[in-house]
C-alpha cells in the first residue's frame, strides 16, 4: 500500500538515536523503535487518517493491520490511533479483531495501553455486553490479556461506569505475581477511585493483606492522605 510506504519513509525521516535510546529505558524486554516523539507521530497519525477515512473500515482496518506486522512501537501507536478514530463505525463483531490484535501483536505496555485504552474501551462502552470478556482475558496465560483486561475499563471507570466488573475483575488479578498485571489493575481501581472512593477504600482494606504492594500503591495515588495510610498500614 502507497500509504504504508509513505508512513514509514516519514518515520524514517524523523528518526533520532537520542529518542530512541530514550524510550528504550520504559521497558524491560526489546522494543523495536523509530526513535520518533511522540508529538509527531500523532500528527502523522492525524495527517494520514485524513487520507483514509472515506475508505471502507475493512480498508482501513488492514491498513491498521499492515503497520502492526513490522512490529514498530511508532507504527502500532498509528494503527491503534487510526481504528478508534473509525469507533463510530465500531460493530459488535469487531471484538473479535481486536482480540487478534492482541494476541499476535501486542508485546509490550505501550502497545497495550495504545489500543485498549482508546478502542477497546470505546467499544466496551458501546456494546457493554463483551465486558464479561475481559473476565476471560484476565485467566489468560497470556499476561498482555491480563493487563488489557484492566486497562480496557481505564476511561468509563473514570466515568464512574463498571464499578460492579471492575471489582470482579481485579479479584480475578489480585494475587497476579506479574508487574505489569499489578500495575494495570491498580491503575484501574485508581481511576474507579474517582467516583466511587468509599467502595474502592472498602476494598483495599479487605484485600490488603493479600494485594501486591505494587497494585496498593498505584490504586491510592489519587485517595486522600488518611486513606492511603491506612491502606499502606501493615
Amino acid at each position: 500500500m502507497e500509504i504504508i510506504e509513505k508512513i514509514r519513509q516519514e518515520l524514517e525521516d524523523h528518526s533520532d538515536p537520542e529518542t530512541k535510546m530514550t524510550g528504550n529505558r520504559f521497558f524491560k524486554e526489546e522494543v523495536k523503535f523509530y526513535g520518533v516523539k511522540t508529538s509527531v507521530v500523532s500528527e502523522m497519525s492525524r495527517k494520514y487518517f485524513e487520507q483514509v477515512r472515506l475508505l471502507s473500515k475493512d480498508t482501513i482496518f488492514n491498513t491498521c493491520e499492515e503497520l502492526l506486522r513490522s512490529d514498530y512501537n511508532e507504527e502500532a501507536w498509528i494503527a491503534f490511533d487510526m481504528a478508534n478514530r473509525i469507533s463510530k463505525q465500531f460493530t459488535p463483531g469487531d471484538f473479535e479483531r481486536f482480540e487478534t490484535w492482541i494476541d499476535k501483536y501486542v508485546n509490550n505496555w505501550a502497545k497495550c495501553d495504545t489500543l485498549c485504552n482508546h478502542a477497546v474501551g470505546t467499544f466496551m462502552e458501546m456494546y457493554p455486553q463483551y465486558v464479561q470478556e475481559l473476565k476471560k482475558w484476565a485467566h489468560s496465560k497470556n499476561r498482555w490479556f491480563r493487563r488489557a483486561a484492566s486497562v480496557t475499563l481505564i476511561l468509563p471507570a473514570r466515568k464512574g461506569k463498571y464499578l460492579k466488573d471492575v471489582l470482579q475483575i481485579s479479584d480475578i488479578l489480585i494475587s497476579d505475581n506479574d508487574d505489569m498485571v499489578q500495575k494495570g489493575y491498580g491503575w484501574l481501581l485508581k481511576e474507579a477511585s474517582k467516583e466511587h472512593l468509599n467502595e474502592v477504600y472498602a476494598y483495599l482494606i479487605k484485600n490488603k493483606s493479600i494485594m501486591p504492594r505494587t497494585a496498593l500503591r498505584y490504586a491510592i495515588e489519587k485517595m486522600p492522605p488518611d486513606f492511603r495510610e491506612n491502606v499502606m498500614k501493615k
